[in-house]
């Protein structure tokens, strides 16, 4: 990249970053209601996003060949587990990836 592009990607991704930072305060004031769709995007978008993730998360693992999925079925209970009883998100996700990683690096 020459110099010149180099300074225009960098416009670019600066001005991409503060229009996704000031449009919805742009499109959405303080003084007027915001709008309903924008709730129901709120509430339905959180847990579709997480559905996702696991179907692309579990997308290769077979339950035919290998360790059989054990492994992931066993951190997907975990984090259940740890939901359930302490409901925090952050140590439900990060527990069930540590104890995967263990998982899969010491005993399959």
């Amino acid at each position: 990249m020459t110099v010149t592009q180099q300074l225009l990607t960098i416009a670019v991704v600066a001005l991409g970053t503060m229009l996704t930072r000031f449009l919805p305060f742009l499109l959405f004031p303080a003084g007027r209601p915001t709008p309903k769709y924008i709730h129901y995007l709120g509430t339905v978008l959180p847990p579709a996003v997480f559905g996702l993730l696991v179907i692309y998360c579990l997308r290769n693992v077979s339950v035919l060949t290998g360790s059989h999925g054990l492994p992931e079925g066993i951190a997907i209970a975990a984090v259940i587990a740890l939901h359930l009883w302490k409901r925090q998100m952050l140590l439900s996700i990060a527990g069930g990836t540590v104890l995967y990683m263990v998982l899969v690096q010491t005993v399959f």
